[in-house]
């Protein structure tokens, strides 16, 4: 798990976290066509119970004949307040990039680190 909370198994990311109301960790997989989750109250046996939860998953989607995974558009709307939008828009210009190339600059960079 990484300093986000992000295991792999198989292939497919799982966002994991602690519930203290029932003292198990709880992984839920993320980009996928549907829900995938598990829970556990160790690390060892959440991993167990990961390639569980994806195994089920991934068959239903062959029965089904879909793809298991999402497909992303690449956009997204987001609502900002007027100051943020003009001090975005003075950066990019000053920059010679636009609005969406800062944006996409910035979050990139965020979600890296």
């Amino acid at each position: 798990m990484s300093k986000y909370n992000v295991m792999k198994v198989g292939g497919y990311k799982a966002v994991v976290k602690y519930d203290p109301e029932i003292e198990m960790f709880r992984g839920e997989f993320v980009g996928l066509n549907g829900g995938a989750d598990f829970y556990a109250d160790n690390t060892r046996k959440l991993k167990i119970e990961a390639m569980k939860s994806l195994q089920t998953f991934l068959e239903a989607c062959q029965k089904r004949g879909i793809s298991p995974t999402k497909q992303f558009s690449g956009r997204f709307n987001v609502r900002i307040s007027p100051s943020l939008h003009e001090r975005l828009a003075i950066t990019a210009e000053s920059k010679g990039i636009s609005i969406n190339r800062l944006v996409e600059d910035v979050l990139d960079e965020r979600v890296r680190a």
